[in-house]
């Protein structure tokens, strides 16, 4: 056998080994026309420059085989020779046509273009049927287009999704999520919509057809909620057990689950049978973060009836899905039991509060600033807001509801919306101004909605209560009309449900892209999903891709990855987010998570707080511990001692009530804490530079309202205090004019701490 003869056997072995599509001609006059009639078998839509970008190149290894048998069939490659045909290659308008029908635009084929240009420069020994064919090309025996099928593999190794493109799209075709839950359409569901405002009975009409029934679930927003439903349940006479994310408890026994079921919306069982089901706050539907929930339990409760309340906006959004179901809907209206004015006049002054009071702030320094000022008027303040434990709200409403107690204020975030039963007289909105989260998982600051405007308002004056004539005003007299013209209207309709990607569609995904992140999974399903947007959208998955992003350098499987990454934290919380990490780095070593690790790193046994700032951590080691225990219910074996957590969560609810109702105390504790590191900063900056004390009344405000978000921790402040001492002594040691730096460096100090400006005089050296 000639040597030719042997050159083209070795290609001939290799090109039977790929596939049919990428064989190229042996012909030695290849024509483009050929090579474009095979490739185009596999052609696929040009997908979007920016969908693009979120596929991340695998890197391709260079082949270190010893034996170089393609040099000793046909010599060697010369580096040089090898980089001109590649930069020619590359620029040819007929191979960027040819590149564009097999799936691979601009962006694609540039990454690809690169990776195929270091993996042929960069490897010892390139594969013989490549070496054979570049050899080729340099003698003139070959057409530089020989050179694509070999392009066109690499680039499918280090973009997989161009041979999986199809799959991708069809795991995340979300057009018709009806028809995820086959054992909900296999039977005839009867939908019963409760519409009505706050205070009209709906839900009281729906909870009496659920405690009747032979077997029912609630599904409600809130553990609040759930935790009412189920001790309700249990006084009546029929046992209910109680399912929330952190917590199990059972209207029999352990070993004998009652009939009836109370949990949050999110636990629902979209797999037991039930005669009665109740949805409650069905609005939340819409909901940028949750919403997906309540449209999983709307599609995919298995019960002979679907109570549904909620606003009546709700109504149109509902009628077309049970359109998809090809079910009907009852609908039952229901009016306000009790009367609720708009006041013409504003509150102006804190002076005009009075008993039955609620004012609503939507941020906690306004509820610092408010409960403050109304106990220095000599009355006592009841105060909610959404960081405090479940336990402490109730402690706070029972002694606002009181008429025994002489605390007949309260002073709230929006979080009395729902959730609680608060007998109010009047709400006062602080503001009309809420930070929310918009459906791009974007901050946004904008007037108050009519929805959470009413759902607030219709809290004053609940039925069969001390106050039954409900009132609403604003604070500031430039608010009032803004408030009267939002609550003459009528809650905006729901145009869309939501939607959010499950765990098995996610382990879809990484089968066919095993080297993205999860995050990276999360974006790509997002964009190229399919969503019928006449009904649905794809809820926000910023928080998700945050915890994704936190732990991604963690080992852990997919799906534990995924179910940590479910966990309700709040991401602005610095010290829950730390603790997350270091359980999941727990986890991820099989070691257990252990009452003793929370105690270490949680500072047990925990004190009475003495200022907002230790009020504050406290609240986020609560929320560490409601995070042990959602995962405890997820991973039994490494969360072993739920038990001693829960009890000593119980124990910090009760120390934080204790704080809540000395609130006053705890912020004149912090500004005197604040104002004493401010005396001792202006004692040294005095020794040295001869400066007057600053009022006390301009301190400290900025770095007070820091520490009481959590957007600054008293470890935090330390340490940049102890770096601003420091730069200042080097300033000082290196800068022989003070004159004009003492001026500069105090205006800044001043600034760091909240301080605040004020005017010097020149001073002389």
């Amino acid at each position: 056998m000639t040597m030719q003869n042997c050159r083209r056997c070795i290609i001939l072995m290799g090109l039977l080994r790929m596939p049919l599509y990428l064989r190229p001609s042996f012909s030695m006059d290849l024509s483009l026309r050929r090579l474009h009639r095979a490739s185009s078998l596999f052609s696929r839509k040009r997908p979007e420059t920016n969908l693009s970008a979120l596929f991340k190149p695998v890197q391709v290894q260079a082949n270190t085989h010893s034996e170089d048998v393609g040099f000793e069939l046909s010599g060697k490659l010369e580096k040089s020779e090898l980089l001109k045909i590649l930069n020619k290659f590359t620029q040819r308008r007929e191979i960027k046509s040819l590149c564009s029908e097999n799936g691979l635009d601009a962006y694609l084929q540039q990454q690809a273009f690169g990776s195929f240009r270091r993996y042929c420069i960069e490897a010892e020994n390139l594969p013989v049927d490549l070496h054979i064919t570049f050899s080729d090309i340099t003698q003139g025996a070959g057409h530089i287009d020989d050179i694509f099928p070999y392009f066109l593999r690499h680039a499918r190794t280090v973009f997989p999704h161009l041979d999986c493109m199809d799959d991708l799209k069809k795991i995340s075709d979300l057009r018709q999520p009806a028809n995820w839950y086959s054992n909900a359409r296999a039977i005839t569901r009867k939908i019963v919509f409760h519409a009505g405002p706050t205070n009209s009975g709906k839900t009281y009409h729906a909870m009496e057809r659920y405690l009747s029934a032979k077997s029912g679930v609630y599904c409600g927003p809130l553990k609040l909620l759930a935790t009412e439903v189920y001790n309700k349940a249990n006084e009546r006479g029929t046992p209910c057990d109680l399912v929330t994310g952190e917590e199990r408890k059972f209207g029999i026994s352990e070993n004998s689950p009652a009939y009836h079921v109370a949990c949050t919306v999110e636990m629902t069982s979209v797999n037991t049978p039930y005669e009665v089901a109740v949805i409650d706050e069905i609005q939340q539907i819409r909901d940028s973060q949750r919403g997906w929930a309540w449209t999983r339990a709307f599609l995919g409760l298995i019960a002979d009836e679907v109570h549904v309340c909620g606003e009546p906006g709700a109504l149109g959004l509902l009628l077309k899905i049970c359109e998809t179901t090809g079910e009907t809907v009852e609908v039952r209206q229901y009016n306000r039991l009790t009367e609720l004015t708009v006041e013409n006049t504003a509150l102006v002054s804190l002076d005009n509060v009075v008993p039955g009071d609620c004012i609503v702030c939507f941020s906690k320094h306004d509820i610092y600033t408010v409960s403050r000022e109304i106990e220095a008027r000599g009355k006592e303040v009841a105060v909610i807001y959404g960081g405090l434990p479940p336990g402490t709200k109730l402690a706070q409403a029972a002694k606002f509801n009181d008429p025994e107690n002489s605390c007949k204020v309260m002073v709230a975030t929006d979080a009395i919306g729902m959730g609680l039963n608060l007998s109010i007289r009047r709400i006062i909105f602080y503001s009309l101004i809420k930070p929310s989260i918009n459906a791009r998982g974007e901050r946004e600051i904008d007037t108050i909605s009519v929805s959470s405007a009413l759902q607030i308002a219709g809290r004053a004056g609940r039925f069969r209560t001390q106050w039954e004539h409900g009132y609403v005003t604003a604070f500031k007299t430039e608010d009032l009309q803004i408030l009267q013209r939002i609550l003459a209207q009528t809650p905006e309709p729901l145009m869309q449900a939501g939607l959010h990607p499950t765990a098995d569609q996610i382990e879809l995904y990484a089968y066919h892209l095993p080297n993205s992140s999860l995050s990276n999974l999360m974006d790509i399903f997002v964009n190229l999903c399919t969503v019928d947007d006449s009904l649905y959208f794809m809820c926000n998955i910023e928080d998700f891709k945050f915890l994704a992003e936190m732990i991604q350098h963690v080992p852990l499987p997919l799906r534990a990855r995924y179910v940590f990454c479910c966990s309700p934290i709040n991401r602005k919380m610095p010290f829950v987010c730390s603790m997350f990490l270091k359980v999941a780095r727990q986890y991820s070593r099989s070691e257990p998570i252990t009452f003793d690790f929370i105690k270490k790193n949680c500072g047990w046994p925990f004190k009475l707080p003495k200022t907002i700032l230790d009020l504050v951590h406290l609240e986020a080691v609560f929320d560490v511990m409601d995070l042990y225990l959602w995962l405890s219910y997820r991973f039994m074996d490494l969360f072993p001692e739920a038990a001693y957590v829960r009890d000593a969560q119980k124990e910090l609810d009760e120390i934080i009530q204790q704080g809540v109702f000395q609130i006053t105390r705890l912020l004149k504790n912090t500004e005197a804490s604040q104002d004493g590191v401010t005396s001792s900063y202006a004692m040294r900056r005095i020794t040295r530079m001869k400066e007057p004390r600053l009022p006390s009344s301009s301190r400290g405000r900025l770095t007070e309202r820091l520490l009481a978000q959590g957007l600054l921790t008293p470890g935090m402040l330390t340490e940049l205090r102890k770096e601003w001492d420091a730069q200042q002594v080097e300033n000082s040691n290196s800068v022989s004019n003070e004159k004009l730096e003492s001026d500069v460096n105090s205006d800044d100090e001043d600034n760091f701490l909240g301080i605040g400006r004020k005017t010097r005089k020149k001073r002389r050296k």
